[in-house]
Order: structure tokens, then C-alpha cells, then sequence
């Protein structure tokens, strides 16, 4: 998993907007932790909104 929480947050918000139905589908395919992922981006400033897909 990228390290960078904005580079990040530019990652998943495109695959999540291409790819994915849901953050936890998105999640299981890359074999990475939700818990951890969301918390990355929480200390960003950034909260997973399931309603559109995205991390705002």
C-alpha cells in the first residue's frame, strides 16, 4: 500500500470510481486492510462517504 495519503487517496478514489462497486470490494482484491486504509486517510483528513463511492 502506497504510503503517501494523498497519493493514496488519488489511487483509490480512481479505482473506486472505475473499478469498484465499494470500498470493501476494492479492499478484498487488493488484499489490503479496510481498518487501516480508512485510518491512513482519517489522519488526512479524509472519511470514506459509502453514498458516492469516494473518500472526502
Amino acid at each position: 500500500m502506497i504510503n503517501d495519503p494523498f497519493i493514496l487517496l488519488s489511487q483509490l478514489n480512481t479505482k473506486l470510481r472505475d473499478q469498484y462497486a465499494s470500498l470493501d470490494d476494492l479492499c478484498d482484491d487488493l488484499d489490503y486492510d479496510r481498518e487501516e486504509v480508512e485510518e491512513k486517510l482519517r489522519a488526512a483528513g479524509f472519511e470514506y462517504v459509502p453514498e458516492v463511492n469516494q473518500f472526502k
